[in-house]
Parts: C-alpha cells; sequence; structure tokens
C-alpha cells in the first residue's frame, strides 16, 4: 500500500474546528486505501507565544531548555488532532519526533536531521493506524531533544517521505499553492502549477515563506515530490519536481524578498591570503549564517568585506567582527538593519541574456538604490532600503509580465 505524507502548518490546526476539518481530511486519504503518515506543526501562535514567555524570564535562555520548551508546541497539536481522527472511528497513533525515529546533531534550536529509524513508524502503519509525528524535532544520539529551527516540520515532512519512500508529501498550509510572489503586496500575483526544485530552493532560501529550504533540499535529494496546496479546499497547490519544460519559457518564475536581513561591513582588512578564513570561520563556530558576501577592490593594500546575516544572529556576529577585528586591524565596523534582499528567480535565465540587467533598470525607474548584488545560474539578489521593498516587488512583477504566468503554464503544461 502507497505511503502519503500530509503535514500541516499552525493556522491548519489553530483551533478546534480546524483540528477537526484536518482530522477529516486525514481520515479521507486513508479510506482511499493510503498508509497516511502526519507531520503537524504547534498551534497557531503558540512557538512565538512561547518564545515571548521564556523572554519573559530571561534575555538569554539556554538552548537546550529553548529546545525543551519550544518542542513542547507540537506535542499538543499531535495529541489534539489523533483525539480528533480517534473519535471518527479510525485508528491512529501520535509520536514525538524522537518516538518516530528522528536523529539529529546537537545543535540546539538549529539541528539537522541525521538519521531516521523508520521501524515504528512503519510497525504502526501495518497494524492499520494513521501516524502523526511531531514536526520540528528530533533528539540526539544521547537522547536530548532538539529543534529544527523555524520551518522545521516542512524538513521533518519531507525527510520523513524520503524515508519512506512515499509516493508524495504533500504541504497544506494557509495558501492555495507557490505564488510568483507574495499577493499581499502584488494583487496581480498568480499561483504555479508546477515549479521545480532548484527554483523552490531559492525562493525559500530568499524569503518565500510557503516552504522551508531544507525541505526542498531533502526533496531534490531524494526526488519526492512535493505538493503544495492549501488545508481550506480541496484544489490543486502546486507540484515541486524537476521541471525541464517551463526554463525553456519563463525567464523568471517568481519574486522574493525577505526583511529579516541585516548588513555589516568591516573596513581597510589586510589583503593577504587568510583574513577571509579568519573571519568567516569564526561567524561559523558560532553558528552564524552568512549569506551575500562582497569585497571590495583593493586599495593601499588594504579591502573593505560586507556580508549580509539575518537580523536574530546580527548583535553576535557585530560582536564576533568586532573581535576579528581587533585581530587583524581593521579600522573600523558599521551595520544597518534596515534593509532587505529582492531577489528574482527563474531557471530561464541560464539561456536568456540580460535578465540582471532588466532588473536592474526597473529598480533604478523606481529610484531603488542598490547597495549589494549577488547571482547565480537562475537567480538575481539585491540589497535595497527595507522602506522600499513593495515598491520593488511591484515593479519587478510587471516587468518580467508575471501576471501572465498561468497562459504561459497552461501553453507548456
Amino acid at each position: 500500500m502507497a505511503i502519503v505524507v500530509q503535514k500541516y502548518g499552525g493556522s491548519s490546526v489553530a483551533n478546534a474546528e480546524r483540528i477537526q476539518r484536518v482530522a477529516g481530511r486525514v481520515v479521507e486519504c486513508a479510506r482511499k486505501g493510503k498508509h497516511v503518515v502526519v507531520v503537524v506543526s504547534a498551534r497557531g501562535d503558540t512557538t512565538d507565544d512561547l518564545i515571548s514567555l521564556a523572554r519573559e524570564i530571561t534575555n538569554e535562555p539556554p538552548k537546550r531548555e529553548m529546545d525543551m520548551l519550544l518542542a513542547t508546541g507540537e506535542q499538543i497539536s499531535i495529541a489534539l488532532l489523533a483525539m480528533a481522527i480517534d473519535k471518527l472511528g479510525h485508528p491512529v497513533i501520535s509520536l514525538t519526533g524522537p518516538q518516530a525515529g528522528i536523529s539529529t546533531d546537537a545543535v540546539h534550536t538549529k539541528a539537522r536531521i541525521q538519521d531516521i529509524n523508520t521501524r515504528r513508524i512503519r510497525d504502526e502503519l501495518a497494524g492499520g493506524k494513521i501516524v502523526i509525528v511531531a514536526g520540528f524535532q528530533g533528539a540526539t544520539t544521547e537522547g536530548e531533544i532538539t529543534t529544527l529551527g523555524r520551518g522545521g516540520s516542512d524538513t521533518t515532512a519531507v525527510a520523513l517521505a524520503a524515508a519512506l519512500d512515499a509516493e508524495v508529501c504533500e504541504i497544506y498550509t494557509d495558501v492555495d499553492g507557490v505564488y510568483t510572489t507574495d499577493p499581499r503586496i502584488e494583487p496581480q500575483a498568480c499561483k504555479l502549477d508546477s515549479i521545480s526544485y532548484d527554483e523552490m530552493l531559492e525562493l525559500a532560501s530568499l524569503g518565500a515563506q510557503v516552504l522551508h529550504p531544507r525541505s526542498v533540499e531533502y526533496g531534490k535529494q531524494y526526488g519526492v515530490p512535493i505538493h503544495v496546496r492549501s488545508s481550506f479546499n480541496h484544489n490543486r497547490g502546486t507540484m515541486v519536481q524537476e521541471v525541464d519544460k517551463m526554463e525553456k519559457v519563463m525567464m523568471v518564475s517568481g519574486i522574493a524578498y525577505d526583511l529579516n536581513v541585516a548588513k555589516i561591513a568591516l573596513y581597510d582588512v589586510p589583503d593577504k591570503p587568510g583574513i577571509a578564513f579568519q573571519l568567516f570561520e569564526q561567524l561559523a563556530k558560532e553558528s552564524i549564517n552568512v549569506d551575500m558576501i562582497i569585497q571590495s577592490s583593493m586599495r593601499d593594500e588594504r579591502n573593505d568585506i560586507s556580508f549580509t546575516v539575518g537580523k536574530d544572529d546580527l548583535n553576535r556576529a557585530v560582536a564576533v567582527v568586532q573581535k576579528v577585528r581587533e585581530e587583524i586591524g581593521g579600522t573600523g565596523i558599521s551595520y544597518d538593519e534596515k534593509v532587505a534582499k529582492v531577489s528574482i528567480v527563474g531557471a530561464g535565465m541560464v539561456s536568456n541574456p540580460g535578465v540582471a540587467a532588466s532588473m536592474f533598470g526597473a529598480l533604478a525607474q523606481e529610484g531603488i538604490n542598490i547597495q549589494m548584488i549577488s547571482t547565480s545560474e537562475i537567480k538575481v539578489s539585491c540589497i535595497i532600503s527595507s522602506s522600499q521593498v513593495q515598491q520593488a516587488v511591484r515593479a519587478l512583477h510587471k516587468t518580467f509580465d508575471l501576471a501572465a504566468v498561468p497562459n504561459v503554464q497552461q501553453r507548456i503544461g
């Protein structure tokens, strides 16, 4: 019997009525002859509420204890959903991440899945049960509870789908699928019928909040089809998989933006081998993810190095940079939180020159200054003032005619 993994986000299980709706949907799938494994996030704003509660106790809560605290949110969800399914008369069992066999490394609050022992899940499925697994969590080999960071339930779901060789991983959210950009900013945004792993990975990494980047990495690595759809209707959503035809037609598939960005600059560092390594090695030791990096041209045998980090990591990153500045003899540092990243993504960029120029031209016409630029084969990202994000997204959506995407997809579908 085929296995289907379904994941429901916090908004989908925010109250009793929604939990009962999800239960009905899960049972409906099981009655169609599928083995169903369900991954659930914490309800509504539970995680944010728990974080706020911790901050009332201390501004620097120990990360291990934060994992102990935050893991409880998902446990509430799985128990309530199991009760709702049981009420519908279907055998069911809820499992925490560790009970489901999810092993992680020991990086608290940002753990990575190392292995999944599926024996318990397979045994429960063989017994005719629907299995509900707490997303976002696992345990180290020493039994320490860990969490996977924001969006970790997506990662749990796709990793389980890969480990169980599921036919599909369905990600249920409060939107109908993956859009060309945020519909809250651009009313002309259109839902994509399908998108490639690479494009989705770029969009997710660049701020699109529909899927967590690591979940897309798992999907691509193990070939797991991911169906992003709404938990509030039965409409077809967006399939994330290998899409060969789209890249021949569409230059740009989507516009992403990220407000969780801070820019740091280190001035007048010596131009010699090992300096960049010294800086970024220290940042890595603090588990600080660095995104865009720019090193200026040499002047008087010295350079400037600028890079971006998430706002949550800014204070720790500044402390690291200040320490490194003293060690290497840089003249100073600066940082700015009032910036954002706006990006265009599309597999068609590989074979269509001039896409970056079109992006820069659109921003220039809006009077938007570009502070940093980074590129890959299928994306161009710019750091701009955070106050101009909405203006930039709308201009780029219009420039690349993304309101016409459904018509393009219909022609190639």
